[in-house]
């Protein structure tokens, strides 16, 4: 193994700043531990900065950590494209489309992949009328984490509260509620690992939420999970068919809603929630979970996605 120096690209400015510092920090510190030349730069809005301190740091690779909006729609990629800078994860296109849900859904539906019912609507839309039978959920377009989502329930008075106080663009995502467990598939390149079942803290019928992703006991992985045997393979299918429809590079991680809520004993719907271009890598974090239950620890995980950055320019 050759070291290599490595910019690591962290913080941002999108509502996941704080677990993008994470990512990065522990990012950071294994390929230092790997034998490599790292620096951490914090990014900004402050553009020129940051293209400066690439040139004048003039890193073999950049490994980015970002989270959000500049970081995983396309921007930051376009940047390193322009710059000749080989760098992780995917590229202009895949992250810009998966970055936004009504095109993620778009192509997942032309691939004849399972998407939930949903629609896209102005808050003024939403403040008139539920578009939709409640339970019901309610999505920004353009950001990760769980930011902004929002289940209206039957009889519930929150539906105009959150068309109002919407801060999340001019336009909602809404989609109908599937009922059951939330899944998870981490994909590296070509091998989609296992299947993760996620229990947020307060049990099966709670909300996993921004800090049941990210506070410790949050939340409950259980993996493999324990799921039907054909169902279980479908997601993982899934999984790798929504990476390459999506032309992602690298790793990936899908999200399913997974109702099996009629006959447990039977293979239950699989519906694509999202596919995550620049997977958490903190502790808590999914992929680098299913990377261990694979047999590649963290350290091993970190140095993959380094040997598989290229230059899409």
């Amino acid at each position: 193994m050759m070291p290599r120096k490595i910019s690591v690209l962290m913080g941002g400015m999108s509502a996941e700043r704080t677990v993008s510092l994470n990512s990065g920090r522990n990012v950071a510190e294994a390929l230092r531990g790997r034998g490599h030349e790292v620096r951490c730069i914090d990014a900004g809005e402050d553009l020129p900065s940051i293209v400066t301190d690439l040139r004048d740091h003039a890193p073999d690779v950049v490994f980015n950590a970002l989270h959000g909006r500049f970081g995983e729609d396309g921007s930051i990629q376009g940047v390193l494209d322009w710059m000749g800078i080989a760098y992780t994860h995917s590229g202009v296109r895949a992250s810009a489309t998966a970055m936004n849900k009504d095109a993620a859904r778009t192509v997942f539906a032309a691939a004849g992949l399972p998407v939930a019912t949903g629609m896209i609507l102005t808050p003024a839309e939403l403040e008139g009328a539920d578009p939709l039978p409640a339970p019901y959920v309610v999505k920004p377009l353009n950001e990760g984490s769980s930011v902004g989502v929002e289940i209206i329930h039957p009889a519930s008075n929150r539906r105009a509260e959150v068309a109002r106080s919407w801060s999340f663009g001019t336009h909602v995502l809404v989609e109908e509620y599937v009922p059951g467990r939330e899944l998870t598939v981490g994909v590296l390149e070509d091998r989609a690992l296992t299947v993760t079942d996620i229990t947020p803290a307060g049990g099966a019928t709670s909300f996993y939420d921004y800090q049941a992703k990210y506070n410790a006991g949050g939340s409950c992985h259980h993996l493999p999970a324990r799921i039907h045997p054909e169902a279980f393979e479908q997601a993982r299918e899934l999984a790798l068919a929504t990476h390459r429809a999506l032309g992602c590079r690298g790793a990936s991680r899908t999200d399913f809603r997974y109702d099996d809520t009629t006959d447990p004993d039977a293979p239950g719907r699989l519906v694509i929630l999202e596919t995550n271009t620049q997977p958490g890598m903190t502790p808590t974090s999914l992929l680098p979970e299913q990377a261990a239950a694979c047999g590649m620890d963290y350290a091993t995980l970190c140095e993959w996605m380094i040997d598989h950055a290229t230059c899409r320019t």
